[in-house]
C-alpha cells in the first residue's frame, strides 16, 4: 500500500517507490522507497499526475473558506435592505455593484407593487397608517427596518391617497366655481335696488323711451333693429355701449330691450337717464305684452318642460354620485341659472314679440360688440331663416367642438334615428333672423313638439338648455355666415387656448358659459374686453362698488 509522509520543513525531497521505504534528507520523517529527492538520478524520478493534487487540494481549501465567511457577510448585510437575498446574493457575489443591486432589487418590488391586486395598497394595514409626507416615509422605513419591497407598497399606497385627494379638491373646486356663477354679485344687486329707487324718485328716470318723435323708428323696417332679451341692466348697457361704439351708422341702430317685470323700472331708469347718441332704444317688460291665449299656453308648457328637464339633469346627477371629474364639471355647465329662465328660452316666440319686424340681429346679454355690423341686415339669407357662425374651422366633415354628440343623447331610438353624431351645431347668441321666413315655417311648432317628445320619453333626449331643441327646431333653416362674426366660449376655461389676435379680429365675443364678465372667476385679461364699455363715470355705479 502506498503512503504519503509530510515532513515539518515542507515538502522538499520526495521520492515514489514500490518497494521498501527510506529516509529522506533533512530529518524528515520515513517515505516509501522509490520517491527520492533532487539527487536522485533522472533515470530514477517518475512523476505520476497526483503529484499535483495536493497542492490544488490545499489552494481550494483556502478558497472556500474565504468564500463562505463572504456568504455570510452578504447574507447578514442583505437582510436589512433586500427582500430577496438569493437575488441579492446572486449579483453581490458575482461582482454586482451595490447601485446596480439597488436598481434592480427596486425595479423588482416596484412591478410586483404595480400588478398588486390589491390596488396597490399589498400589507399596509389601512390609508390612516400611511406616512404623511416623504419626511415621514423615510422615518418610518428607518425605524422599522423595512426592507425595498415595503418600500414600493406603501409609496404607491401614498401616492394613490394623494391622488383622491387631489381628484376630491378638484371637484369640489369645479363646484364652487359653477356655485359662484348662479349668484347675482352684490354690486349688480344694487345697481338694480338704486336705479329702481330712482325710477320711483326721479321724473327723469320715468321719462318716456323712446322720445316720441323717434317712436315711429320702432317699427321702421328700413333701420337696423337689435333685439336683447335680459333681465341684467350692466350687461345690457355693454351690450348697447359696445354695439353704438362700433358703428359706422350708429344713426340707423335701434334697440329692443325685453325684461321681466321685476328688472322693468330699474332697466328703463338706466337707459332713460344714461341716454345714447344717435341710436333709439325701447325697454318693454313681459308685462307690456298682450299675447294670444294660445301663445300664453304654449310659453307656460315650454318653460314647465324646461323646468322638468333641468330638475331631472339634477336629480340624475346625485344618484350618480358622479365619479368622473370631466363628466361632473360638464354636468354642472348644463345647469346654469338660464336653464330655466323664461328670458333664455323666449327667444324662440321673437317673432310674436316682434310682430311687425322683419329682420333683425339678436345679442345676448353677454356678449360684446367690437366690429360694426351694419352688413349683417344687408346679407342674403339665401331664404334661410337664421345666419349663424359655426366654430372656425368647422368645415363641411370637419368641426373641432360643439357638435351634436355634446348635446344630445345618442342613446335614445329617437335621437340616433333623427340626427347626427358627427353634426356641427350652429352658435346660439349673435344671430341674424328674417322674422318674415319664419312666419312661413313651423319651426315654433317643430320645437313644441320636440318638447313635448322630450317630456314622454323621461326627459333623457338633451342636454339641459335652448339650443339643442332649437337645433332641430331650425333643421334646414340655418345659413352659414363666416366664423369671424362670432366667437363663442369666453365663459369657459377653455378660452385660453384662443390666442390675442382672434379675440380682436372677432366682429363679437361671447362670454358663454358659467364665467360671465360681470363675475370675479373669469379671466381678467378676456374679462377687460367687456369691462371696457361699463360706464363707471356713472354715480350707481360708483356707489355700488363695480368695477370695471
Amino acid at each position: 500500500m502506498m503512503k504519503f509522509y509530510i515532513s515539518a520543513t515542507g515538502i522538499k525531497k520526495l521520492t515514489i517507490s514500490s518497494s521498501t521505504a527510506v529516509t529522506s534528507g533533512g530529518g524528515g520523517v520515513g517515505l516509501p522507497v522509490g520517491m527520492k529527492g533532487k539527487g536522485s538520478p533522472p533515470g530514477s524520478r517518475r512523476i505520476s499526475h497526483r503529484t499535483l493534487l495536493l497542492p490544488a487540494v490545499l489552494v481550494l481549501g483556502l478558497l472556500l473558506s474565504l468564500l463562505f465567511f463572504r456568504i455570510t457577510f452578504i447574507m447578514l448585510e442583505s437582510a436589512a435592505f433586500c427582500s430577496f437575498p438569493i437575488g441579492c446574493l446572486e449579483w453581490r457575489v458575482f461582482d454586482g455593484s451595490d447601485s446596480t443591486l439597488l436598481r434592480e432589487e427596486l425595479m423588482r418590488a416596484l412591478l410586483e407593487a404595480t400588478s398588486d391586486g390589491d390596488n396597490g395598497v399589498g400589507g399596509i394595514e389601512s390609508s390612516t397608517s400611511l406616512p404623511s409626507s416623504f419626511n415621514d416615509l423615510v422615518k418610518d422605513m428607518s425605524s422599522n427596518g423595512q426592507d425595498i419591497k415595503a418600500f414600493a407598497f406603501k409609496t404607491k399606497a401614498m401616492i394613490m391617497k394623494m391622488e383622491q385627494l387631489v381628484e376630491s379638491a378638484r371637484q369640489h373646486e369645479s363646484i364652487s366655481w359653477h356655485l359662484a356663477s348662479h349668484g347675482v354679485p352684490k354690486g349688480i344687486h344694487c345697481l338694480s335696488l338704486k336705479l329702481a329707487e330712482d325710477y320711483a324718485e326721479n321724473a327723469a328716470a320715468r321719462s318716456r323711451l323712446p322720445s316720441p318723435q323717434y317712436v315711429s323708428r320702432l317699427t321702421d323696417t328700413s333701420f337696423h333693429h337689435v333685439v336683447l332679451l335680459t333681465d341684467n341692466v350692466l350687461a345690457a348697457s355693454v351690450v348697447v355701449s359696445s354695439t353704438i361704439k362700433s358703428s359706422s351708422i350708429p344713426e340707423r341702430l335701434v334697440f329692443h330691450i325685453v325684461t321681466d317685470k321685476k328688472t322693468y323700472t330699474a332697466m328703463h331708469a338706466w337707459f332713460a337717464v344714461n341716454s345714447i347718441n344717435l341710436a333709439v332704444l325701447e325697454v318693454r317688460g313681459l308685462h307690456q305684452y298682450d299675447w294670444s291665449h294660445e301663445v300664453n299656453i304654449g310659453i307656460k308648457e315650454m318653460i314647465e318642460i324646461h323646468r322638468l328637464i333641468c330638475s331631472h339633469k339634477l336629480d340624475s346627477m346625485k344618484r350618480g354620485n358622479i365619479a368622473n371629474g370631466k363628466d361632473h364639471e360638464k354636468d354642472l355647465q348644463h345647469l346654469r341659472p338660464s336653464c330655466t329662465s323664461l328670458l333664455n328660452h323666449l327667444r324662440i316666440y321673437i317673432p310674436e314679440l316682434f310682430p311687425d319686424l322683419n329682420k333683425i340681429v339678436f345679442l345676448d346679454d353677454d356678449t360684446v360688440v367690437q366690429h360694426d355690423l351694419s352688413s349683417l341686415w344687408e346679407l342674403d339669407l339665401n331664404g334661410k331663416v337664421v345666419g349663424a357662425a359655426f366654430d372656425s374651422g368647422c368645415g363641411d366633415d370637419y368641426c373641432p367642438g360643439r357638435k351634436y354628440k355634446d348635446y344630445f343623447n345618442f342613446t335614445s331610438p329617437i335621437i340616433s334615428s333623427k340626427l347626427d353624431y358627427y353634426r356641427c351645431g350652429w352658435l346660439y347668441g349673435m344671430n341674424v333672423f328674417d322674422l318674415q321666413a319664419w312666419r312661413k315655417t313651423s319651426i315654433t311648432a317643430t320645437y313644441h313638439h320636440w318638447l313635448k317628445l322630450s317630456l314622454n320619453s323621461g326627459f333623457d333626449l338633451w342636454n339641459p338648455g335652448a339650443l339643442p331643441p332649437s337645433l332641430i327646431a331650425f333643421e334646414g333653416h340655418v345659413h352659414r355666415i363666416d366664423p369671424s362674426w362670432h366667437i363663442a366660449g369666453l365663459g369657459y376655461r377653455s378660452i385660453m387656448n384662443v390666442t390675442e389676435s382672434v379675440l380682436e379680429d372677432v366682429a363679437v365675443v361671447h362670454f358663454s358659459g358659467p364665467a360671465k364678465p360681470w363675475l370675479e372667476i373669469g379671466n381678467p385679461e378676456i374679462r377687460s374686453l367687456w369691462s371696457r364699455h361699463v360706464n363707471m363715470s356713472n354715480k350707481f355705479i360708483r356707489k355700488c362698488g363695480i368695477m370695471g
